[in-house]
């Protein structure tokens, strides 16, 4: 089951430790969900998602001011009993003494931060989200073309990090090369990241492995993309029929989530750049409401349609 660490969170969301000597080495966050304690902090402790992070805003911090001292430390004991990861004050509010008494007994972390309420909730949440995402590791390379992050498939050799290459030559943006780190963060939306070994890195066979980052700057580099397309690359077979219309989509699965998927067959004189930059566009373009396949398809309708009705009024003359 994937984990973040409280030390990562505190970094990440700059917090304040109010409580260090609470030892955190071993708090870990096992789920995105966060919990407003104020039923808890009135004394309502029934279905108390306990091992969710808890936030304490203006409102939850006021009533806790309201409180007398003999119930403050009735109402702070039962609820820093539980097996809490942490508590986390926001806008600057800082816990009266009494609670940071009780916390440190109970071992509980105390945190707080200077953001409001709402805008710290979004974004751990959003955070926590990816981070957490039920997650596998993929062989392929994942490029930001004109937006659409585009995943690209195939057995080893067949030139999908020449491709990429290429790519980035014409102004898009690598996101990881190899390896592939697919995280699930809702069932719309599948994010790629690059393993922290590799990121930046791409291997080309005969010259070795190069850092695109320091030899086309940073604005050929992302550290993370989603994935809206899939171009599977497999060699040319004479004998196989491929589509030459797009009318119906083709689809790969990752975790549940369906992705538009092209297979495209790999012959010498093919340019792997066009096709992909190709593939976006016209993804794209679907996505925008205009289908060029279904606009042919229509053409040759309306054609097909005409020619008939000026052979009905030839045969009436």
């Amino acid at each position: 089951m994937s984990s973040v660490s409280m030390k990562r969170i505190i970094e990440k969301m700059g917090l304040q430790n109010l409580t260090p000597e609470v030892d955190i080495s071993k708090v870990r966050i096992l789920q995105p969900d966060i919990n407003r304690p104020a039923l808890q902090l009135a004394g309502y402790f029934e279905h108390f998602e306990a091992t969710r992070l808890q936030i304490i805003g203006f409102v939850e911090y006021t009533y806790m001011q309201s409180m007398d001292d003999d119930k403050k430390k009735e109402m702070y004991r039962q609820f820093l009993s539980f097996d809490i990861p942490g508590v986390v004050f926001c806008r600057e509010l800082v816990p009266d003494p009494i609670f940071i008494k009780i916390a440190i007994e109970e071992k509980v972390p105390v945190l707080m931060t200077k953001k409001s309420t709402s805008a710290f909730m979004a974004e751990i949440i959003r955070w926590l989200n990816v981070k957490l995402a039920p997650c596998i590791s993929i062989h392929g390379v994942l490029v930001d073309v004109y937006g659409v992050g585009v995943l690209i498939t195939g057995e080893s050799g067949i030139g999908k990090s020449e491709a990429a290459l290429e790519l980035i030559k014409r102004g898009h943006r690598l996101i990881s090369d190899d390896v592939v780190e697919i995280r699930k963060v809702s069932d719309e939306t599948l994010i790629g990241t690059a393993p922290d070994i590799t990121k930046h890195l791409i291997e080309l066979r005969g010259i070795g492995i190069i850092d695109v980052k320091t030899l086309f700057g940073v604005s050929s580099v992302m550290d993370t993309g989603n994935i809206d397309l899939v171009i599977e690359l497999e060699d040319w077979d004479k004998d196989k029929e491929y589509d030459r219309l797009g009318l119906e989509e083709e689809y790969t699965e990752y975790l549940g989530n369906k992705v538009v998927c092209h297979r495209i067959p790999i012959r010498p004189g093919r340019n792997l750049a066009v096709i992909c930059e190709s593939a976006a566009v016209n993804h794209r373009q679907k996505l925008m409401g205009y289908n060029a396949a279904q606009e042919l398809y229509n053409r040759v309708q309306n054609s097909i349609a005409q020619r008939m009705n000026a052979s009905d009024e030839d045969d009436e003359d």
